[in-house]
Order: C-alpha cells, then sequence, then structure tokens
C-alpha cells in the first residue's frame, strides 16, 4: 500500500546584534532581543499557531488516520518557552493524539556534523534529551539541519542508535533512482534513509500561491492524482518542508491551510495512507545502499552545503568558530555554552552568502554577505577570548588532549552505567511481574487444595464402605 510521510521542521532564526570592533572585550552580549521577540511571535501567529491547529483537526476528523512528523531545533524550544508558549502547548496536543512523531535533529540547528564529530553527537543526544523530556519519548529517527547528509554522517548517525534519517532525494545522487523506496547508508545497513521528494514538497512549500506557475491553483485532489499515477512499486512518498511554509511562504490566505485539510480524504479515496518515519523504516525493507561521498542537502538548486560554506569568507568564519570547539567542550560556563549554541546556528554562514540562489534571503540588519561576515567576526573575536580566558591558547596539546580524554571516558563509564541501569531495572521490572502472577495464582492453589483436602475423605469414606459389608456377612 502506497503511504505518505509529511514531515515538518520547526527552527527560529537567533539575531545578532550590530556588534562593532570596538565592543571586542567590553560587550558579551551579543543579541537583538526585539528583533527575536518580536519575529518569534510574528511566526508563532502567522504560521506555527494556525498550522498546528490545522494538524490536530486533521487527526480528530481522519480518527487517527493523518500522521505527521515533526523535528524542533533545542534552540527553537528554548525560543518558543520563552517567548510563544500557545505553540509549546499545541504540541503537546498533538503529541497527545499518538500520530505525531517528533525526530532528533542538532541542538543549535548547525553544521557540526562537517566539522566535529564529538561536538555533533553532544548536541543530538541533548536535543533528543530535551524532547523526551518535553514529549516523553526518545526520538528513533534523525533529521540533520537542511537534511544535511553524506556516508560519514550516516555513520555517526547509525553509531548513535538511530535506526532512520531523512534527507534529500538529490538527482545528483540518486541519478535514475528514485526517492520513493527506502535506502541505507552504504558504511551502515541499519540505518536506512527516507529520501524528499523535493518537486511535490516544492510544488506545496514554494510554488502554492505562484499564480504564474502552471499548476495553479492547486487542489487536494490533482495534488493526491499526481502521487497517485506513480509507477505501482513507488511505495513511499516523502514530503518534507519547514512549518513556516504554511502561512510564511505561503500565506493563508491562498487557502494553504484548506488544502492541506483536504489531502486525507483524497488520500483515502485513492487508497493512500499517512504513516510516520519510524512506522515505515520498522516496516519496509531497503531497496539498496545509497552512496554520497559528498555532503547534500535540501538547499538550493545545487542541493548541496555551498550557501554555507561556498566561499572564503563563510569557510573563515566557519573554520575560526570550530576552531575552539574542544576548549568549549571542556568548559562548564552556561553563558559560553548557550551563546556557542547561537553562534553555531547555520543561518549566521547562509548570511554570508554571495550565491544567487533564485530565493529572496533576508539578511536581517545587513547589508551585504560582507557586512554579516564583519558582524559575525567581531562578535567570534570577543567569543574566542572569552573561550581563550578559561584555557589559554598556549596550554600545552598534550595537556588539552589528556583533558579530552579523561572527559571522554567519563563519559563513556557513564553510558555503560545507564546501560546497566536499565539492565537492573527491566530486570526488577520482570521479578515484580513474576510476584505479582505468583500472588494471583496464590488464592487459586489454595483453594485447589483446600477442595483437593475436602474429597480425600470422602474419597476414603467411599473405600471403607465395601470392606464394612464384607464383615457384616
Amino acid at each position: 500500500m502506497r503511504t505518505i510521510c509529511l514531515y515538518f521542521e520547526i527552527h527560529q532564526i537567533i539575531h545578532l546584534k550590530r556588534y562593532r570592533f570596538f565592543d571586542i572585550g567590553t560587550d558579551h552580549y551579543y543579541y537583538n532581543d526585539y528583533a527575536n521577540e518580536t519575529s518569534i511571535n510574528e511566526v508563532a501567529e502567522r504560521s506555527y499557531i494556525p498550522a498546528l491547529n490545522t494538524l490536530i483537526d486533521m487527526v480528530k476528523t481522519s480518527e487517527g488516520a493523518f500522521k505527521v512528523a515533526l523535528s524542533v531545533s533545542g534552540v527553537a524550544l528554548e525560543q518558543l518557552e520563552i517567548h510563544a508558549p500557545a505553540v509549546i502547548d499545541l504540541l503537546h496536543q498533538l503529541n497527545d493524539t499518538g500520530c505525531c512523531e517528533f525526530l532528533a535533529e542538532p541542538y543549535s540547528h548547525g553544521l557540526s556534523s562537517l566539522a566535529n564529530e564529538d561536538c555533533f553527537k553532544e548536541e543530538v543526544k541533548r536535543q533528543s534529551a530535551k524532547v523526551k523530556q518535553m514529549f516523553g519519548k526518545a526520538p528513533k529517527v534523525f533529521r540533520n539541519s537542511s537534511l544535511i547528509y553524506n556516508d560519514e554522517i550516516g555513520a555517526m548517525v547509525a553509531a548513535l542508535g538511530f535506526n532512520g534519517m531523512l534527507t534529500e532525494g538529490a538527482k545528483h545522487v540518486l541519478g535514475w533512482k528514485s526517492p520513493h523506496y527506502v535506502y541505507h547508508c552504504n558504511m551502515n545497513p541499519n540505518l536506512k534513509l527516507l529520501l524528499r521528494d523535493f518537486k511535490l514538497s516544492d510544488d506545496i512549500s514554494l510554488r502554492f500561491s505562484n499564480s504564474e506557475w502552471s499548476e495553479y491553483p492547486l487542489f487536494a485532489d490533482k495534488y493526491i492524482s499526481w502521487i497517485d499515477a506513480l509507477p505501482q512499486e513507488e511505495q513511499v512518498i516523502n514530503i518534507f518542508m519547514e512549518l513556516c511554509a504554511l502561512g510564511m511562504s505561503q500565506p493563508l490566505s491562498s487557502n494553504i491551510l484548506e488544502f492541506l485539510k483536504a489531502l486525507p480524504a483524497c488520500a483515502r479515496e485513492k487508497g493512500i495512507t499517512f504513516s510516520t518515519p519510524t512506522e515505515i523504516v520498522t516496516k519496509l525493507k531497503s531497496v539498496s545502499q545509497l552512496d554520497v561521498p559528498y555532503p547534500m542537502s535540501w538547499m538550493d538548486e545545487e542541493r548541496d552545503t555551498s550557501c554555507w560554506l561556498g566561499n572564503g569568507m563563510q569557510r573563515e568564519a566557519f573554520n575560526k568558530l570550530y576552531s575552539v570547539a574542544e576548549r568549549v567542550h571542556l568548559c562548564d560556563d552556561r553563558r559560553i555554552k548557550q551563546d556557542w549554541d547561537y553562534l553555531q546556528a547555520s543561518n549566521n554562514f547562509r548570511f554570508m552568502t554571495t550565491k544567487n540562489s533564485g530565493v529572496g534571503l533576508n539578511r536581517g540588519i545587513y547589508e551585504s554577505p560582507y557586512d554579516a561576515f564583519t558582524n559575525y567576526m567581531n562578535i567570534l573575536g570577543d567569543f574566542i577570548k572569552r573561550v581563550d580566558s578559561l584555557y589559554p591558547i598556549d596550554i600545552d596539546n598534550e595537556e588539552l588532549n589528556a583533558l579530552l580524554t579523561t572527559i571522554k571516558n567519563q563519559g563513556d563509564e557513564i553510558e555503560e552505567l545507564h546501560k546497566e541501569l536499565e539492565k537492573a531495572q527491566l530486570k526488577l521490572e520482570k521479578e515484580k511481574a513474576a510476584e505479582k502472577k505468583t500472588k494471583a495464582a496464590a488464592p487459586k492453589a489454595a483453594a485447589k487444595a483446600t477442595t483437593k483436602a475436602a474429597a480425600k475423605p470422602a474419597k476414603a469414606a467411599a473405600a471403607k464402605k465395601p470392606a464394612a459389608k464384607k464383615e457384616a456377612k
């Protein structure tokens, strides 16, 4: 049976303030609080709240047949908790339906998977823990920032224990292959891959309200008919986009939410279902491995990482940031840790792009990519000074490596202890269950024994009667 995997991303940009060279060393606060509060409230009001209400209504109307997946960066969860708690309430309501799966992703929505494995793994574990704490279930499927993926990243994700990962169905990777199958990582076959159908996804997120588009206006029955017309053996249709596409990229006045509401009924008429990523990777087998030597993403026409790392400015800023990754990993200063998350966010590098992508880019306070680079590097200069004050740049490499080794060993030891604790808890639960069964069976056994005991004298009496008759004779 053909199924649709519908996934939405929620991430919130942290806006940096105008930061001059002469602020370095004197001002350690880097953020435009007004811009952050107003932007998240605008997105919440125009997109997140109406979109999430629609998804909840779709689950209820379809009686659970409609299913959806969401991933929310740790940074976005922080900002929503502070500025838009109504969105958090709606996420809980959607989670309570049992028809929504929350995925794991890097906490910062950054590019650590391309730079530092330890940093990447720490971020993913932290975001997964926050999702479990908020929604009661640890994520089993992973999506990287902007669906970035290559073979090495797949191996890292598999090593973290995930059984599935979302990524882009890029033409230069797939070639003649279709994105409508389940594939697996070529370095670890246990990690299954779900590939985004970029045409069907962009029809909703980018083209829906474009009156010059040849398919305008797009109705739900037409959209589902395109899916139904695909070759019968192509069973998995992955439609992935940002949640803010509903209301921001495509205004509510375009009837985008009415279109979405109509999808489950139109799909049911064609025998098409909706599934979560975990359901798909659990039920369906992989058809083949996917070979991705170079990173791909869902950004721009090239579907690569050039929008973040395509020019010299971006690479210099990126390398400078991750040059202090080990020192940040060592420290326990909460302010530095939070700044590290916010400075890693991929949009900081996106603002520096010199590419003409064909999609409008709002650079916020920046007049040009050079302006974005200068402002970011000023902030980074101050941040690195603060990190160096804790762990000086001239610290002996052997000493630093020894500290990192100690921390890694401690982390491994803690992980092993957690595993042992989980085993002990499972054993205890089994013993409790067995004890409960024994207690429940005890009254029945006692009653049976009483019945047997009562039956013995009766049998003995019956046996004595013939003997008594013989004596009488």
